[in-house]
């Protein structure tokens, strides 16, 4: 799995030009799904978007976490974290996950992260054409591929 995590001032999604959701401050969580991806990718993933401590102390210091803060959190399935662009110009997406095995594990690790907290927690469509706004706070975006650990 791959991710970006963006903190974020505010954010939105419009799911097919007509269903649209909002959130405050938190974060945008950008998930790829590899077709190799297990449970205990679920699990190191959602874990460590939780705790990771991104936001900022009464210092100004980056010390807390979502579970800290109650943030809230917009999660959004994208295969394109996977594209290689290795070849030519156009890119591949061959490891990403087929939607068969992506969606479900899209939804367990949605289910993984709400059941881990009493944050608040929205979500795109999977497989649906969508437009994100995001306000980017700081900027702060971190990239994480549980491949990696990192």
């Amino acid at each position: 799995m791959r991710a970006v995590i963006q903190r974020v001032r505010r954010a939105g999604i419009t799911i097919h030009g007509e269903e649209q959701k909002e959130m405050a401050f938190g974060v945008v969580v950008l998930l790829g799904i590899e077709q190799d991806d297990q449970e205990e990718d679920i699990e190191w993933l959602a874990g460590k978007i939780m705790r990771l401590r991104i936001f900022d102390d009464n210092d100004g210091k980056m010390n807390l976490s979502l579970l800290q803060t109650g943030g809230e959190i917009m999660i959004v399935s994208q295969f394109t974290l996977h594209a290689s662009t290795k070849k030519g110009n156009r890119p591949s997406w061959i490891r990403a996950a087929d939607p068969g095995f992506a969606e479900p594990m899209y939804d367990r690790f949605v289910l993984k992260v709400a059941s881990s907290s009493e944050n608040r927690v929205i979500t795109g469509k999977f497989g649906a054409m969508m437009e994100v706004e995001i306000i980017n706070d700081g900027p702060v975006t971190i990239f994480m591929d549980t491949k990696r650990k990192e």
